[in-house]
């Protein structure tokens, strides 16, 4: 039976995330702004404020005098006094990156894995890639799928033997003895788009083609995982009913058809490919904003975004953005650790708060 002490560890948790994510869209703020954007009282955010500094994670950087009285103290949030890890899993590398708790990628290194690496070497790779020696909230890991989010669970990564039903988040956390966030690796690099562009970017795509080719699908201002979460395998849609046999079983995907050209030296028709395949999305979904992503990809990133531009039917009501992703090769890595800064403090747009931007 739940205690009344749980429920205020519980509410006290609550307003903590959400004054850190608060902190995290201002530069500095004081307790009645706050309490205006949060809907929180000025004694809980004076308390709030309280704990945050006493941890760290918040420091007073001024004062401002709003009329006769005591003059109100001045806060910023302090992005040194916590670190996420996040790792990216492709079929033939690592690559891990340090963020600060304000997102920021501190730093970026790329471990080499054995050819059909196994769990375990998998395990040993992410040992050996994380700073341990920073302050760290957890480890975000971008998996390739077929993915269980909710279990944390990968079900049978394609071209990978050895991870079908592995446990992967059960696993990390026991030999990093961390908090893990496992998802898609797609559903990760959205997420990162989502917090460097802030609430314009409600509605969108990240494309991702790197040893295979996915979409994380970010839908009314929140990443859309699906029924079995395990949504995005875009490159697995069906474009041609007599094309060639996939990994994945299936005859004339887009993925096969995408890396059928790119092996015969054709990359210009495997990125009118993929812009088919990005029109059938947007005419499915309807999302407003493509945002293309992954190392094969971004080594003909012209060629790619011209031919997406291109494909796109011109609408004077129906306008779509195509951009690159903003952090480049690191936005799968960067964006599995601001997974796990959102578990720890809460998502800006989804905590409820008033006026955050």
């Amino acid at each position: 039976m739940d205690t009344p002490g749980a429920h205020l560890e519980h509410l006290r948790d609550y307003n903590e995330s959400l004054v850190v994510a608060l902190a995290r869209t201002r530069a500095e703020f004081d307790r009645a702004g706050v309490a205006e954007a949060t809907g929180l009282t000025p004694q809980a955010v004076s308390k709030v404020l309280g704990r945050l500094a006493e941890h760290g994670l918040v420091e007073i950087c001024g004062v401002r005098r709003r009329g006769v009285g005591k003059p109100a103290s001045i806060y910023r949030l302090v992005p040194g006094s916590r670190h996420a890890a996040g790792v990216h899993v492709t079929r033939t590398t690592l690559r891990t990156v340090l963020t600060d708790l304000a997102g920021t990628v501190l730093a970026s290194r790329v471990t080499p894995l054995p050819p059909d690496f196994t769990p375990g070497q998998l395990l040993d790779a992410v040992r050996g890639s994380v700073a341990f020696d920073t302050d760290l909230v957890g480890v975000g890991i971008g998996m390739v799928g077929p993915l269980d989010h909710a279990a944390g669970i990968v079900r049978g990564a394609h071209r990978l033997r050895h991870w079908h039903d592995v446990p992967l988040r059960d696993l990390a956390q026991e030999a990093l003895a961390l908090p893990v966030h496992l998802d898609k690796d797609v559903t990760a690099g959205v997420t990162a788009e989502a917090w460097r562009r802030g609430p314009a970017f409600r509605d969108g795509a990240l494309i991702m083609v790197e040893s295979g080719i996915g979409a994380g699908l970010w839908l009314g201002g929140g990443a859309y995982r699906g029924a079995h979460t395990n949504a995005g395998e875009f490159g697995h849609t069906v474009m041609q009913l007599d094309g060639p046999r996939c990994v994945c079983g299936r005859d004339g995907c887009l993925e096969i058809l995408h890396d059928t050209a790119v092996a015969d030296g054709r990359v210009a028709d495997a990125a009118r490919v993929l812009a088919v395949g990005i029109v059938n999305l947007l005419q499915t979904t309807d999302v407003n904003h493509i945002v293309l992503a992954g190392a094969d990809l971004l080594r003909f990133p012209e060629v790619y975004e011209a031919a997406t531009r291109s494909a796109i039917p011109r609408s004077h009501w129906q306008s779509v953005s195509v951009t690159l992703a903003d952090l480049r090769a690191d936005v799968i890595a960067a964006g599995a650790a601001m997974q796990v800064l959102d578990a720890a403090y809460g998502i800006p747009s989804k905590m409820g708060v008033r006026s955050l931007f």
